[in-house]
Formats: structure tokens, sequence, C-alpha cells
């Protein structure tokens, strides 16, 4: 698959079931993470891989998170909040290893992390997988971060879920770019 392709063809799948990606694909989509622009060459990037049982201790993450933010809800809404973990056969947590410390604006780091995160969608992508880019709460709790061994200054971007497509939906209506776009400082 060319580059352009991946670029303008990708977009978040709606449901993702096995396979997911084996060691060589995710190799190949980590590297493309770590290829992400990265000002003051700090690689901020980090990534935790959950799979197989590993997923429903995450999704007892989400329902723990969920259970501190609103203690008023029930069994059912508690478990949708386990089952978020298993909608994918792969998921990795994107992070920032944000560094206060140096002169790159801690913006930047997370930014970078993004687009690391960008990186490994295309890459899933282009090999054949799909992928959503999920965040939610537990991305933001200190909690959740601490279990999957981030520091409190970290900073989660997304939890990426990464498998097969189901059923390729239809591409969604993005608008055109033209009407995104302005072009500053030209006469007319």
């Amino acid at each position: 698959m060319q580059a352009i392709d991946a670029l303008l063809k990708r977009r978040s799948a709606r449901e993702l079931t096995e396979p997911a990606p084996d060691e060589g694909a995710l190799e190949l989509i980590l590297s493309s993470a770590v290829r992400a622009p990265d000002h003051g060459r700090l690689r901020p990037w980090r990534f935790v891989v959950v799979r197989g049982g590993a997923r429903e201790r995450l999704g007892e993450l989400f329902a723990a998170h969920a259970q501190r933010a609103q203690p008023q809800l029930g069994a059912q809404a508690l478990q949708r909040e386990r089952l978020r973990a298993l909608r994918a056969p792969l998921i990795v947590v994107v992070a920032a290893h944000c560094n206060p410390a140096v002169k790159i604006p801690l913006i930047e780091q997370t930014l970078s992390a993004g687009a690391a995160a960008h990186a490994m969608m295309l890459a899933a992508f282009a090999l054949g997988f799909n992928a959503m880019w999920k965040t939610g709460g537990p991305a933001y709790d200190e909690t959740v971060k601490q279990a999957l061994g981030f520091a409190s200054t970290d900073a989660i971007v997304g939890f990426l879920y990464l498998g097969t497509e189901t059923a390729p939906a239809a591409a969604p209506a993005r608008g055109e770019w033209r009407d995104l776009v302005r072009y500053w400082g030209e006469q007319a």
C-alpha cells in the first residue's frame, strides 16, 4: 500500500475481532510509532501492550474508575465499562512521558505521543488491520495511570484498539478540506 493510500483511506474501525496483529506486525506498528516528530529528541513515547487476559484486568480498571467517578452507577453500567477493554483483541496504551525539566513545552511532548498514535493507526491499516483510538475518563485518571506503570506527570493520549475489522463501514462524511482552510496574508 502506498503511504498516500493509507492516509486517504484510513478511518476508525467500528468493530474489531481476531486476528490481532501478530508479533511481527506489532513490531512494525511500534517501529512506525517511534518515527513520530520529536522536538528535542526526547523520545517521550511510552507504550503498554494489553492482550489476552490482561484485557479483563484493564476492564476492571475501567469499571473501578467509573465507580469512583460516578458512585451511583449500577451493575449494568459497570459491566459496560468492563467490556470496553474487550472490544478488540489487542490494545496499546499510548502515553507521553512528560518531562517538565526540559525546555520543550509539555504540549509538544504530548503532541509527539499523539503523532505516534496516529502513525500506529496508519501502520495497522497498511498491514491489513484497523484500529480505534479511544480516551475517556480512564485516560486522565491517576489510579489508572499508576496501575499501568505511568508516572503522574505522564499523559495517556489514547487506548488504541487493534484487530481485524468485522465489517468495514462506509467512510464517515468528513466534509471538504477546502472548508477548513484559509490563506493568510494573500491579496485577492
